[in-house]
């Protein structure tokens, strides 16, 4: 079957010819305009209808009770979730759809309020992002632009909050630009400091990373913000492979965290350390509790279906990732479900879940996101290898993070070209290359990429090393890496020295 990703309007072959392809492009980005010309009041407009609203009965939905009381605890959900939103910690959805609501009013009732603006921005943003809907992203560009219109300077909440945008949309250098001009606005905020972190992380300059994360620790921050910031340095201390450290930050972040929706994502970041490592009974555990704090985590819906997966139990695991796919979905946890039905033997569900991902793929996209990585990711392993060589070749250009070096050395590999796919294979695993990751993934895409360059006791190393790392990583890549090691073979005996004359 043809699996290859694929848009109205554009066109791929067949079969692709022999060599690299000059394909056209199925997918291009996206980009959003906001407010180019425009009146402020006008601004309030172009809002989109049809905001989502909370569901009775789902967890962190306001109680049934009389309207003072009603009243009493929007207004609570409220302060928390704006607390939560100007933090850059994550807040309950209800929370959000609530409080979107409240500073949509307010914009309309007073259209030249900058802080309002931006709150309502960066409301959108973490909504979009926690529920994986891109069409948040546009009306969170128009609000954050409105705010910048209406107060150029020394804005840092829209600033922060573009920042925020465009590492919800994969684009590291605006994110790099707007935490840039954040942080020179008000150069003791912390709150500049995350971003900028995820944006050089995703630049691949993790020496400014791990320098601004020592700028952000040195600073002196809240009791609200602590967990934030502790979290923010367990993912620097795993991208440089300090995995004890990262756990003990994170952990230490979860303790601390201010609200139920903070310390269930904290938790399921646990969750997927504790999946990394291979340690399956932790990281159920953990993805567990986040649910019971947060039923809208999907990050550990989708993790707790992994996690199920591998422990031989793939009823529950499907059950776990339709949960985390309901309205709208992750792409990537898409891709996931479908790769477990293929690895089940179900191609027909598979197959459905790769149609899935297209229009999942479509949409972020009309968001505005970037998703040049997956779907290059897809391409590599379902459809045309050259298509994501091309779209992998681009992105490494744009932001080359140890991601897209990884991606990008599987992509050439699966096309044929395993010399040059080395070459990138190695930043991705190389410690003083890339930022020292131990990926269970990266060091199996090295692996076979030295077996088919015959170079056959690296390629053995390399694959067992995956396998120690996570046994469990993949289950369409964890069979194939046990069958390569079976056609390599045992360590060959190393010939004796000749004796001497």
């Amino acid at each position: 079957m043809d699996n290859r990703l694929s848009v109205p309007g554009t066109s791929l072959s067949a079969e692709p010819p022999p060599g690299r392809r000059r394909s056209s492009r199925w997918l291009r980005r996206v980009l959003v305009t906001a407010l180019a010309g425009g009146v402020v009041a006008g601004a309030v407009l172009t809002l989109l209808p049809g905001e989502r609203r909370p569901e009775s009965g789902r967890a962190g939905a306001l109680p049934a009770a009389g309207p003072q009381a009603r009243a009493r605890a929007e207004a609570r959900a409220r302060a928390e979730a704006l607390t939560a939103v100007t933090s850059g910690v994550p807040a309950a959805l209800p929370q959000l759809t609530s409080l979107i609501g409240q500073q949509e009013e307010r914009v309309r009732a007073r259209p030249q309020d900058a802080k309002t603006w931006a709150v309502l921005g960066a409301a959108y943003v973490q909504r979009g992002s926690r529920t994986a809907d891109a069409t948040d992203y546009p009306r969170a560009e128009r609000a954050l632009r409105t705010s910048l219109q209406v107060r150029a300077e020394r804005n840092t909440e829209a600033l922060d909050g573009m920042a925020a945008l465009a590492l919800a949309r994969r684009d590291f250098p605006a994110a790099k630009r707007y935490a840039e001009q954040a942080l020179k606005a008000a150069p003791g905020r912390w709150s500049a400091y995350p971003p900028l972190i995820d944006a050089y992380d995703g630049l691949g300059d993790y020496e400014a990373a791990r320098k601004n994360l020592d700028k952000l620790l040195g600073l002196r921050t809240g009791t609200a913000a602590r967990p934030a910031v502790m979290a923010r340095a367990s993912a620097v201390y795993r991208d440089r492979g300090w995995r004890e450290d990262a756990v003990a930050q994170l952990t230490d972040a979860a303790a601390a965290a201010q609200a139920p929706a903070e310390q269930a994502a904290y938790l399921a970041g646990l969750g997927r350390l504790a999946w990394e490592r291979g340690d399956l009974d932790d990281a159920l555990r953990h993805f567990e509790a986040a649910l019971r704090l947060d039923r809208d985590q999907r990050a550990a819906q989708a993790g707790r279906g992994r996690t199920l997966a591998a422990l031989g139990r793939p009823r529950e695991a499907v059950a776990a990732y339709r949960a985390a796919l309901a309205g709208e979905a992750n792409p990537q946890d898409v891709l996931e479900l479908g790769e477990l039905y293929e690895s089940l033997g179900q191609e027909a569900d598979a197959e459905a879940q790769y149609e899935q991902l297209r229009t999942r793929v479509r949409r972020a996209v009309a968001g505005g996101v970037d998703e040049d990585l997956l779907i290059g990711r897809f391409e590599a392993d379902h459809g045309d290898p050259w298509d994501a060589v091309e779209r992998l070749q681009e992105e490494w250009r744009r932001q080359p993070g140890i991601e897209v070096a990884d991606a990008l050395g599987w992509a050439l590999h699966r096309a044929g070209e395993d010399q040059e796919a080395l070459t990138y294979a190695t930043v991705a695993t190389d410690k003083a290359k890339g930022g020292g990751v131990r990926s269970a993934p990266y060091t199996f895409h090295l692996g076979m990429i030295e077996g088919e360059l015959e170079r056959y006791g690296p390629a053995r190393r390399h694959l067992q090393e995956a396998l120690r790392i996570n046994p469990h990583f993949s289950p369409l890549g964890v069979p194939e890496a046990r069958r390569a090691l079976a056609a390599l073979g045992d360590v060959p005996e190393e010939p004796l020295p000749a004796e001497a004359p």
